[in-house]
């Protein structure tokens, strides 16, 4: 029985034997994952410290950009109204030359015989100019020519033969 004690001790030895070789190899392993995890870690912080400082650079360029974005704006404003007062102005500059057509119209109304009667006056005075104009040629054509009387027909005598 006592051989039973000692095979019992050796599997018991074996045993842990096995069981410290496989926590050794588990350790070595899990040493080998840490420092892996470790390299991973510290790649992760210097690619976050680079993400950190172009963030921050965007981030002074993006207040940049909000600053020139909100000055543009206010002097968009001023131009909108400037556009705004010009179109009132063209508004007012419609309203007047409505009412002055409105008015010369309903002064051309009330004198429609008086224009009338200029018209005709104005034809007939274009009509005594273009007669005096012809008359005139007339005559100037007249005194360039001169004027033969031409002979009696019983004086005429045939031709000798």
């Amino acid at each position: 029985m006592e051989i039973i004690l000692y095979i019992a001790a050796l599997v018991a030895a074996i045993g842990f034997l096995v069981l410290c070789v496989s926590l050794a190899m588990t350790l070595t392993s899990l040493k080998k994952t840490l420092n892996e995890v470790s390299g991973t870690m510290s790649g992760l912080e210097g690619q976050l410290q680079g993400v950190t400082r172009e963030t921050t650079e965007l981030l002074h360029k993006t207040n940049g950009l909000a600053s020139d974005i909100q000055d543009k704006s206010e002097k968009l404003n001023t131009v909108v109204d400037a556009v705004k007062n010009v179109g009132e102005s063209v508004n007012g500059l419609n309203t007047s030359v409505r009412r002055i057509t409105s008015s010369i119209s309903t002064e051309v109304e009330r004198n429609e015989d008086k224009i009338a009667q200029v018209v005709q006056w104005s034809n007939v005075a274009f009509g005594i100019r273009d007669k005096w104009k012809e008359r005139k040629a007339i005559e100037e054509a007249r005194e360039g020519y001169t004027v033969y009387q031409s002979e009696p027909s019983n004086s005429y005598k045939e031709p000798q033969k």
